[in-house]
């Protein structure tokens, strides 16, 4: 089976404990939607981290969040094949695997773009504590450009769109940090966001990041839920 869920941070006992629920094996599929934390302070405590959250039997297939560093920018990783997309992993950890922006997958039937990445809010704080924050947190442009001809190759049909932020239209006003000024945030991604789902015909969206449970519409924003894929049809 194939599930969904939110940011994890580095917390894995809600999977561990998922795991041990459903039975689950390597062939089922877990997929994060950004910040799992695998790849945050670098070192002994994300080796740590992956250890420990590679002997679950389940697969995670991990998007890029906000709060961690992207893969392609660490040593070690190399690139493979998973269900018709590139996928990132460390061949020590083969079933922590990572999607590539831009890249559309093929789960339980369906085709499934992914894109990741936000802006921080605490981009300032982290920095001033020395903790890790990454300049290429959000998709490039490169990214967009690719994301855009693809649809447009495509006829502007998917049936499923997975990213880490949502369209600003559907931003959680309600989940945000009630003492931080908006109009300080970068909401480039949203907004080119907003643009893709105005003209996208799509089945579901699910993302993650605000930290919230709630569906809009086919818009679903999951945090510490876990969901059932939606089978075909």
């Amino acid at each position: 089976m194939i599930w969904l869920t939110g940011d994890t941070h580095g917390h894995f006992e809600r999977i561990e404990a998922f795991c041990r629920e459903k039975q689950t094996t390597v062939d089922d599929i877990l997929i994060i939607l950004g910040d799992a934390g695998f790849n945050f302070g670098g070192g002994a405590r994300d080796l740590a981290l992956k250890t420990y959250a590679s002997q679950f039997p389940i697969t995670i297939f991990s998007l890029h969040g906000n709060r961690e560093n992207r893969p392609q920018n660490i040593p070690g990783y190399g690139e493979g094949t998973f269900c018709g997309g590139k996928i990132l992993y460390e061949p020590q950890f083969p079933n922590l695997l990572f999607a590539v922006d831009g890249e559309v997958y093929r789960f339980g039937g369906r085709n499934c773009l992914a894109v990741g990445g936000a802006y921080s809010t605490g981009k300032a704080y982290r920095i001033a504590k020395g903790m890790g924050w990454w300049p290429d947190e959000q998709p490039s442009g490169k990214t967009k450009r690719h994301v855009e001809q693809l649809l447009d190759a495509r006829g502007w049909q998917m049936d499923m769109v997975l990213t880490h932020t949502c369209p600003l239209r559907y931003k959680p006003l309600e989940a945000l940090k009630p003492d931080l000024d908006q109009s300080t945030v970068d909401c480039t991604t949203e907004l080119w966001m907003d643009a893709i789902e105005s003209r996208l015909r799509y089945d579901h969206w699910f993302c993650g990041h605000f930290h919230t449970d709630k569906q809009i519409d086919n818009l679903q924003i999951l945090f510490q839920t876990f969901v059932p894929f939606p089978s075909e049809g």
